[in-house]
């Protein structure tokens, strides 16, 4: 008996997260549970299609065709977006590639699940808020409280470092250096930390938060309970005092409402401040300038600021001269006719 028909679909669906995922990638617990999502949801499908129940499934039946009867299935049937077509297809990749690294003898099968193209996607602009609509929403927390004072320090943080939801979250007592110079070391994808400055505004909101008895493990940000937050209640405090805030800025009536824009808040902030886009990247944790790049193109200010000096350099500024009035005799001689 072979190798590859010792190994069970089971046996590496488990290396795949436990090794490689986790061990080998260093993938977030967001990362994780979205590929065994993909792949839970790809596995049901391929057991009803194939009228067999889950623990019947085989290495034999990770096929192309499947994989791109799924992805057509997850698009035209449950009405996902490319978008999200492309995010599934990159977890049964990445799965695939595990395969091949493990099944040697089924290589062909697997290659053919590799080549599956990406489907192309429009690309949206990226949905950001000019400072004072941030302002206006970090305003709206009622910091004589304590919950108001966390909600305000979080979100306060977030705009600071354009931290990801999953960073802000995993900050313990020890990553945080709270007299000068104030600064964060923030632990970002792919097990790569980085370290961001904090204002002093940012700083004195942490030490509110902080007793002075405290373990260096303990986490910052709680809830009632006194366990961390969770992605969702972020995303609930961010809703809940952007729609406040929208009486005053209507803006936030029409806009996309999650954590992550204020992520591009931060970065777009910073674009305006003049900071070059690889400081940007670095600030952020961008695996690639490529991602940040796209800033450059989101941001409206920069556009309007570029078309000014345009219309300068084109010549066509109006002339300072004095506005054209008719004479006393034209207008004479215009009333006679």
């Amino acid at each position: 008996m072979t190798r590859s028909q010792k190994v069970t679909l089971l046996q590496c669906v488990e290396s795949y997260f436990a090794d490689h995922l986790r061990r080998v990638r260093g993938a977030s617990q967001h990362t994780t549970r979205t590929y065994a999502q993909a792949l839970r949801l790809f596995f049901v499908f391929l057991a009803d299609r194939l009228r067999r129940p889950i623990g019947g499934l085989g290495l034999d039946d990770i096929q192309a065709d499947a994989v791109l009867a799924f992805l057509d299935h997850i698009e035209g049937t449950r009405h996902n977006t490319p978008s999200t077509r492309n995010c599934r297809r990159a977890a049964i990749r990445g799965f695939a590639a595990h395969l091949l690294r493990h099944d040697i003898t089924r290589a062909a099968q697997y290659e053919r699940v590799l080549a599956i193209p990406p489907k192309k996607a429009r690309a949206r602009p990226v949905t950001y808020w000019e400072p004072q609509v941030v302002a206006a929403i970090l305003g709206e927390p009622d910091r004589a409280t304590a919950t108001g004072a966390r909600d305000h320090a979080l979100l306060l943080f977030l705009y600071n470092t354009g931290a990801r939801v999953s960073e802000a979250l995993s900050v313990r007592r020890r990553d945080l250096l709270l007299s000068r110079p104030y600064q964060v070391r923030l632990h970002g994808k792919g097990s790569k930390d980085r370290i961001c400055p904090l204002w002093a505004d940012t700083a004195a909101a942490l030490s509110r938060l902080m007793p002075c008895q405290g373990a260096e493990d303990d986490y910052i940000f709680l809830n009632r309970r006194d366990r961390p937050l969770t992605r969702d209640g972020v995303a609930y405090l961010l809703e809940k005092y952007a729609l406040q805030a929208s009486r005053r800025h209507p803006v936030l009536r029409r806009s996309r409402v999650s954590p992550h824009v204020l992520r591009h808040s931060c970065a777009v902030a910073l674009l305006q401040a003049g900071v070059d886009v690889t400081v940007i990247r670095d600030y952020l944790g961008h695996a690639s300038i490529a991602t940040t790049s796209r800033y450059v193109t989101s941001n409206l200010q920069m556009k309007r600021d570029v078309l000014e000096v345009f219309w300068k350099k084109a010549g066509l500024v109006r002339s300072g001269g004095a506005p054209w009035r008719p004479k006393p005799d034209l207008l004479r001689f215009l009333s006679t006719l």
